[in-house]
């Protein structure tokens, strides 16, 4: 970390992953601009971070535009600028066939896990290109998914296989302004939408198996090692998954 503070955005900042490197990145210095779509966890983010930290709340709707456009601003106008977008907001369907999956559901998720990372990518490739002094750094949140499916898991593993081509363009894009782009691919940290691996998850042969998780610090851990680098350095990829979860040998 230089003198001057450093200024992050962190979507889905309300809770699981995107909540654990808010805090890592507060806890590290730095000014955090917390989004998500529901104002009371994005409060307890907060919290969290303790009184002594420079955060801010912003809940928004990452598939619209004008609110991510408000987004940002409001950030701007409060930190001064944008050094690093932790592009972490994401959801996905219950496991369903690809016979039976309802549109609205496929919809649903490529509205935020495509649209809406395209829609932060973009007001952040703004925001970063314009600054003075000029560049900062996407995360991209991909997921193993973006490697290799589940069973029943269409629209996730889609839209994450998506995430890697941005991020590629992103980090290609962005050379002549000093943006630098990479991408976090987690498998199995342990948060409220990973409870299920624990209890038990379909397996590619049809079989149900407790899955091994790992702690969501650690993630977040790597995403602030990545966020550290001098713009001269970029982790393109990294996988982080819990040491024994069947991702090799899986795909």
């Amino acid at each position: 970390m230089s003198e001057i503070q450093k200024v992050a955005l962190v979507t889905g900042a309300g809770s699981g992953i995107g909540r654990a490197v808010a805090l890592a990145l507060a806890g590290a210095g730095w000014s955090v601009g917390l989004a998500g779509r529901r104002e009371d966890p994005l409060r307890e983010t907060a919290r969290l971070a303790g009184p002594g930290s420079s955060v801010a709340v912003t809940p928004t709707d990452v598939t619209l535009p004008e609110e991510v456009d408000g987004l940002f601003d409001e950030v701007r106008d409060r930190f001064g600028r944008i050094d690093l977008l932790f592009n972490n907001a994401g959801s996905s369907t219950p496991p369903i066939p690809v016979d039976e999956l309802p549109y609205e559901q496929w919809r649903a998720v490529v509205d935020v896990n495509l649209n809406g990372a395209f829609l932060c990518a973009q007001a952040a490739f703004r925001a970063m290109k314009t600054q003075d002094p000029q560049g900062g750094r996407i995360i991209n949140n991909g997921s193993i998914s973006a490697h290799v499916p589940r069973p029943n898991s269409i629209a996730y593993t889609a839209t994450k296989h998506a995430m890697t081509g941005m991020t590629r363009s992103l980090s290609l894009d962005g050379r002549p302004y000093r943006i630098a782009c990479g991408q976090i691919d987690i498998g199995n940290a342990a948060t409220d939408m990973t409870a299920r691996m624990r209890a038990g998850i379909q397996q590619p042969n049809g079989t149900i198996l407790a899955e091994p998780v790992m702690d969501v610090a650690d993630v977040a851990r790597t995403v602030l090692h990545m966020a550290s680098l001098p713009l001269e350095a970029n982790v393109q990829f990294a996988t982080v998954i819990a040491t024994t979860m069947p991702y090799i040998g899986r795909g």
